[in-house]
């Protein structure tokens, strides 16, 4: 209670320009978001504070090899989570260790949890950092540094964030993407599932979101929403050899998923989806194994999306590592998952991303006992 007291008095300036602003989008919001009001109200504390409460049965480990003996021939997927420049001023610093495991994929996938704009159409709102925004030069130098090749990355823009610079923001994303030959899904004009080639398989990839800072008509008409699998086409999944949806979904600041997400997760799995790895929580969320299907339900941040004085269990993210088999009879199964944790330190005015090994030995004790806590 008293570093919750200590942040508040520290932060005290910053906070009241965005008390002000969350009441007012509030008030005048209920005609563009779709959050509930207890979900609003709850956003700080559950910042200040990220609750281990619900449910926290059921879950798998946080490494596992699923088929024995191990397929000699596979791919390597590497799933981040949200990657935004809000709490960095400048590119981040990288651990070796994290830019070479970044490098061992043939495909990396994240969410852009920011409009990639030259210049942000809603000023204040992305000073306060209620808006998000980063220019492609900064997208570029922050790949740079941790180690992700453009072509090997793939960026979902299904979030709740990716129309905070408007429709003209929206648009100019896209375009910047493309030109910095970053390959994108979650739009809705790309449908519920796009296929990408990766190695000898063919992978779809459905990206949505479940949340939305506009207004319905335009977000929908430009963002995926297509979050309920059966109303998916036939068609969206003929000659796949695995689909991968990539959620953004349950509440933040979070560690253990409600039981709608769950049974969501359920849903995409009957309908034949092998791998789901989620975003929009903000914070590590546990694994589920769901027959053959693989579900890390929340990575965490990859770069901070929020206020640079972060309590520590927001700083925490997760890369889960997926090795695919391309051999036939196990083609497109998954034949091994690891989740690797790491932290963003700040250095300065921007993060420094470390593996848990490598912290200082009493913070690493706290990050470790949380791990433990959503990770049996």
């Amino acid at each position: 209670m008293n570093h919750t007291r200590n942040w508040l008095a520290a932060n005290a300036d910053t906070l009241q320009p965005v008390r002000q602003t969350v009441y007012t989008r509030q008030t005048i919001g209920r005609r563009v978001s779709n959050y509930p009001l207890s979900y609003k109200l709850s956003w700080l504390p559950r910042f200040l504070r990220p609750s281990l409460g619900g449910h926290a049965h059921g879950f798998a480990s946080a490494a596992a090899t699923m088929i024995e003996p191990p397929p000699a021939q596979t791919i390597r997927l590497a799933f981040v989570g949200d990657i935004s420049a809000v709490a960095n001023g400048s590119a981040p610093d990288c651990d070796p260790a994290i830019a070479a495991l970044l490098g061992s994929a043939d495909l990396v996938i994240g969410n852009c949890e920011s409009p990639v704009v030259e210049r942000p159409s809603a000023a204040m709102g992305t000073r306060l950092g209620t808006h998000h925004a980063m220019t492609g030069r900064f997208l570029a130098e922050a790949l740079t540094s941790v180690g992700i090749a453009h072509e090997k990355l793939v960026l979902s823009l299904a979030n709740n964030h990716v129309l905070d610079q408007g429709v003209d923001g929206f648009g100019e994303t896209v375009a910047a993407l493309k030109r910095l030959g970053i390959r994108s899904i979650g739009t809705a004009a790309g449908g519920p599932v796009e296929r990408l080639v990766v190695g000898p398989l063919r992978i779809g990839f459905a990206a949505f979101t479940l949340w939305r800072n506009a207004d319905a008509t335009s977000f929908a008409s430009r963002v995926s929403m297509q979050g309920d699998p059966a109303q998916w086409s036939r068609e969206a999944s003929n000659g796949l050899d695995l689909i991968c949806a990539v959620p953004h979904w349950d509440w933040e600041f979070r560690h253990f998923p409600r039981p709608q997400t769950r049974a969501l997760a359920r849903r995409l799995a009957d309908h034949g989806v092998g791998l789901i790895a989620g975003h929009h929580a903000h914070v590590v969320q546990p694994i589920e194994r769901i027959g053959k299907a693989v579900v890390a339900y929340g990575l965490g941040d990859f770069l901070g999306t929020a206020f640079s004085r972060q309590p520590w269990p927001g700083r925490v993210g997760g890369i889960i590592i997926v090795d695919v088999s391309t051999e036939a009879g196990t083609r497109g199964a998954i034949a091994a998952y690891r989740l690797h944790a790491f932290m963003r330190l700040r250095a300065g005015d921007h993060e420094r991303l470390v593996a848990v090994e490598a912290l200082e030995s009493r913070l690493r004790g706290k990050v470790e006992g949380r791990l433990r806590a959503i990770f049996p």
